[in-house]
């Protein structure tokens, strides 16, 4: 059943309250950050006489002020304010805590400071060369690549280079820290991980992480830019409210957001591939390097997941992937939508784009002949996990008809070779997406489910919304159980006093976790109401507590099973309704009644009652965590993921020759989400990911200066997409599949995976350009992200020739 976004009437009527929404308090300050404008220097001398002269500037925090000032995810390796050095264009300095915001952006432009410049790497091809790295080299390996290479009847050697991506959440970083009595922070922050925003406040104060509560309502947006990132910024504001012991509010400019925060990870990627005369893979060699920025951040995880992911769709008997972060005098980079994902997966599918080529070929062919197969033995991973539930052939075969591959593929080569100023391209291809954090302790969560003597419901749990729609999804899920329409419950705030040690939603796995674990919760309670309503018919009415317990008169019900206490949220539960059943009562509508009965049903509302009187628990915690997943990082080998959400796009492109303007003509999606918990929501996830994958693979441009300093950090000169980049036919469906039975109620996580699929447009960008008489012996070497004028110096590089001497 698909309902409307729970906040969706908030939002368009202006009641959604975001962070800096929130009153603004009559002894509230505001802080302004100023931070380096080098990639690598010393700080010789710094002064901030200038601005605490500035009218209503309260004082000024400096990194000698914070207790602990280092913090990372991984690795603690990073200030929250650089002392004595800074390592990026960007890196925060000082805190300026003024009366009012614009006091303290007025005075931030006082500070004086000067730098001795140190060498500085500023791309990968320097930190090889310079051997700066984070992390040890990882490797994954299965056959006997080198032998099988030299067998190998053709060959291709090549190198995929990926840019960065900006996140571009339309709420940029902010926070409010609450100074609480006996020493105790409120943090109200836009966050994907409010319990390490929880531990790192708590760290760089010195305080216990009792004394500190992390609270997130919502975020207007994140997409993996508030997983780690949030954090430092929660903690300089509680630095501030801590010192001086007023409330602080700390919210960037969309400016300062950009040029401060870590992007998608650039990579730089090699290959070496075998294959025969079909097309079909006999060895592949990957070696992947990113740029991780300065500090560690999320990195080495991101390099995990892009090895992990770099035979996508492909069984790849013979696979050698590696992959090294590099150390770089950029913002560190960070999670981003798909993780580490979206770089494998870009390699591989040119690589089947360039054997395609290579042997003059359809590439839907090459794909084809490559796929993962039950048949044959090709099922399992390059890292050895079985690949169950496997649908790749059917997408496919479905989509390649549904969007009339071959007759449009025909079309388009007979367009190609007419005399006009356009070229077209078309390339379909797919996406088969771990679901699962690959850190083991990660794939947990808890939940809070308290009924009300109402019969209303409120569910809290470590999820957090950021526009995905999680906690419908949530409640949803947590009412149908009861019977219950879904306004019958409520999710409340995320805070890290209700739900405590929480994973970052993240991953994709948030409704997997989150709305697991308040399943088990719900069950628990319903498990209760089930005997005492079972109990209540053999009593007559006027016995029932709600006639007697004031009185006295009538013993309670006292439940004579054992509370429920199991892991599998699937457990007991039919496989077609997903529901769970007890005493055989029934949960519907409201009502909750025995099938043998049914004239003695009772309204769910009163049942509740009559539970309250009989003093049994109407509230319930649970805690859920992802069985099965055991890869051990240092083998490279193990079951990395609970399952794989698959699918597939075919895009269509066209290009302009004279201006290299790239216009999508058409995008087919169909994808494998299981059974949807909701199928509106799952579809505006599948879209709104494609478009935000097609302006990383088409528009999004970063460009630095020679100090790493962030140049396009505006919409004025970072494009994201708009509504004119937007498939002129724009088709989805999603794939029947009811046989995910890994999964909670057979669903299979949607956040991610789409985006992967805008990689079929940069690919028909190429297949474009293959067309032209000068590509005809050798394959288009265009980045990512593939902007107009890339296309066009693809198209006609002798136009670039004077700028380029």
């Amino acid at each position: 059943m698909s309902l409307p976004h729970d906040s969706a009437h908030t939002h368009v009527t202006g009641e959604s309250e975001f962070v800096d929404d929130r009153p603004k308090l009559h002894n509230e300050l505001f802080v302004d950050v100023f931070y380096s404008t080098r990639a690598h220097a010393t700080i010789k001398n710094i002064d901030f006489t200038e601005v605490l002269n500035c009218p209503k500037v309260v004082a000024v925090f400096t990194g000698r002020d914070v207790h602990h000032n280092l913090w990372g995810t991984i690795f603690k390796d990073q200030p929250v304010l650089a002392v004595d050095k800074v390592q990026f264009a960007g890196e925060p300095i000082a805190l300026i805590v003024a009366e009012t915001m614009e006091a303290a952006q007025r005075a931030k432009q006082k500070v004086i400071i000067e730098y001795v410049d140190l060498d500085s790497v500023l791309t990968i091809d320097e930190a090889k060369k310079v051997k700066s790295f984070i992390g040890d080299r990882r490797k994954i390996e299965r056959g006997h690549v080198d032998e099988e290479m030299k067998k190998a009847p053709h060959q291709l050697n090549g190198k995929i280079l990926i840019q960065g991506h900006d996140h571009f959440y339309l709420e940029s970083q902010v926070t409010i820290a609450y100074p609480l009595e006996d020493g105790q922070i409120e943090i109200h922050s836009s966050s994907q991980h409010p319990t390490e925003t929880q531990h790192v406040v708590a760290h760089a104060l010195g305080l216990p992480d009792k004394d500190v509560v992390c609270q997130v309502k919502r975020m207007g947006g994140g997409f993996g830019g508030k997983e780690s990132q949030s954090a430092p910024f929660a903690a300089m504001a509680a630095l501030a409210a801590q010192k001086l012991k007023r409330p602080v509010r700390l919210c960037l400019t969309k400016d300062d957001d950009m040029i401060m925060t870590g992007k998608r990870n650039p990579f730089e990627n090699l290959y070496h591939v075998g294959f025969d005369n079909q097309g079909r893979i006999l060895a592949l060699d990957f070696e992947l390097y990113s740029d991780g920025g300065a500090y560690a951040d999320l990195s080495t995880s991101i390099m995990e997941r892009a090895m992990l992911h770099s035979d996508n769709a492909y069984y790849l008997p013979n696979m050698r992937v590696t992959g090294q972060v590099c150390k770089t005098n950029h913002h560190p980079h960070t999670a981003f939508r798909g993780f580490g994902g979206p770089k494998g997966v870009a390699t591989i599918e040119k690589v089947i784009e360039e054997i395609a080529h290579k042997l003059n070929l359809d590439p839907l062919e090459v794909r084809k002949i490559n796929l993962y197969s039950d048949k044959d033995n090709r099922n399992v991973t390059h890292y050895g996990q079985l690949f169950k539930n496997n649908c790749l052939e059917r997408l496919h075969t479905d989509l390649e008809k549904k969007c009339d591959y071959k007759n449009r593929r025909l079309e388009i080569k007979k367009y190609n070779q007419e005399d006009h100023h356009f070229i077209r391209g078309m390339s379909l291809t797919s996406v088969k997406f771990g679901i699962s954090f690959t850190t083991r302790f990660l794939n947990q969560a808890n939940a809070l489910v308290i009924v009300h003597n109402d019969g209303s419901l409120q569910i809290a749990t470590g999820a957090t919304e950021m526009g995905q729609g999680v906690n419908a999804r949530i409640s949803q899920m947590v009412t149908s159980e009861l019977g219950l329409s879904r306004d019958a419950a409520r999710v409340m705030p995320t805070r890290t006093d209700k739900n405590a040690n929480t994973s970052p939603t993240a991953a994709s796995s948030g409704t997997d976790l989150n709305g697991a674990a308040a399943l088990l919760a719900v069950r628990k309670i319903k498990k209760r109401l089930s005997e005492l309503a079972f109990r209540l018919l053999d009593v007559p009415k006027e016995k029932w507590a709600s006639k007697t317990a004031g009185i006295g008169t009538q013993e309670e019900i006292v439940l004579s099973t054992p509370n429920l206490d199991v892991n599998d949220p699937n457990e007991g539960a039919d496989w077609n309704s997903g529901k769970a059943t007890y005493f055989e009562m029934q949960f519907e509508d409201g009502w909750v009644f025995h099938p043998d009965h049914l004239d003695k049903k009772i309204e769910f509302k009163y049942l509740v009652l009559e539970a309250y009187l009989n003093r049994i628990s109407l509230s319930d915690y649970s805690f859920y965590r992802i069985p099965g997943i055991e890869f051990n990082k240092l083998t490279g080998h193990g079951d990395a993921f609970l399952y794989f959400t698959q699918g597939t796009a075919c895009t269509e492109v066209s290009l302009n020759k004279d201006t290299g303007e790239v216009k999508v003509l058409r995008c087919d999606i169909l994808m494998d989400l299981g059974r949807p918990v909701n199928h509106d929501l799952d579809i505006g996830q599948v879209t709104g990911a494609f478009i935000q994958g097609l302006g990383w693979v088409t528009t999004e441009n970063l460009v630095y200066n020679d100090q790493g300093y962030l140049l396009s950090h505006a919409p004025s000169t970072y494009k994201i997409p708009s509504v004119q980049d937007v498939p002129r036919t724009f088709n989805v469906e999603l794939l029947e599949n009811d046989e995910n039975f890994m999964n909670v109620r057979g669903t299979k996580a949607v956040g991610e995976p789409p985006l992967l699929l805008a990689i079929s447009a940069w690919t028909a960008i190429n297949n474009a350009l293959t067309y032209l008489p000068r590509y005809k012996t050798s394959y288009p070497e265009i980045k990512i992200p593939a902007t107009n004028e890339r296309v066009l110096r693809a198209i006609s590089p002798e136009k670039f020739q004077v700028w380029d001497q």
